[in-house]
């Protein structure tokens, strides 16, 4: 599936659509614990990944790489989930929104928050705090799979966010996901309809198969 197709249906669904389908395919992909900054924030886009260590004796840096990235990626980073040191900040999210980044997705947390809000750029993660990373951490890898909220995320995975959280969808199986919550999404769209017209959602619901929209087949 070409990426501007792949992008385009994305932008069509949930975050639920997509978390049943990928139930469907016995595919773990639902980032546990990964919020947005923002309920209104949405993100589509295509993994761009970096992962974070302890500094050691070797303090190495927290890097410099955001002005290398433009639509449609997304930053992922994983930081081992820690909320005692933040891994974005200000600078990085001004860049990325000018960059067209479509938003960055952070095992960890970030700072600065008012900019984010202020420009509408999409952060994920797992809170904010003020103390910086610098002297903290450094770069481990970039450019190799990562884990988000339990999750394995490689490079060119996509990513989609809404209120409810992030999903990660296998660079090797979007269509397959795709397809599966596209169903998923028109199946619960008729019964809505039908409880809109009066039928009871037990009805509805048998109807148009509810119960099994996320069972493996």
């Amino acid at each position: 599936m070409r990426a501007e197709d792949a992008q385009h249906i994305l932008k069509t669904l949930s975050t639920t659509d997509v978390s049943d389908a990928l139930d469907r395919l016995g595919i773990d992909g639902q980032c546990l614990g990964i919020a947005p900054l923002d309920r209104s924030f949405r993100l589509v886009g295509q993994a761009w990944t970096l992962r974070y260590a302890p500094a050691g004796v070797d303090a190495g840096t927290v890097g410099d790489y955001i002005d290398d990235l433009a639509a449609p990626q997304v930053v992922v980073i994983d930081n081992s989930g820690r909320t005692d040191v933040t891994v974005w900040g200000d600078l990085l999210t001004s860049t990325a929104s000018r960059n067209g980044v479509a938003g960055t997705v952070i095992d960890g947390v970030c700072r600065d928050v008012d900019r984010s809000l202020e420009l509408t750029y999409p952060i994920y993660s797992r809170g904010n705090f003020m103390r910086t990373g610098k002297d903290r951490v450094r770069v481990d890898s970039i450019g190799e799979p990562v884990t988000i909220g339990g999750v394995r995320v490689s490079p060119g995975d996509w990513l989609l966010g809404d209120g409810d959280g992030v999903v990660a969808i296998p660079a090797t199986r979007t269509e397959a996901v795709l397809e599966a919550a596209v169903g998923i999404r028109d199946a619960e769209a008729h019964i809505r309809r039908a409880v809109e017209h009066g039928a009871t959602l037990r009805d509805a619901r048998a109807e148009f198969g509810y119960h099994r929209l996320q069972t493996p087949r």
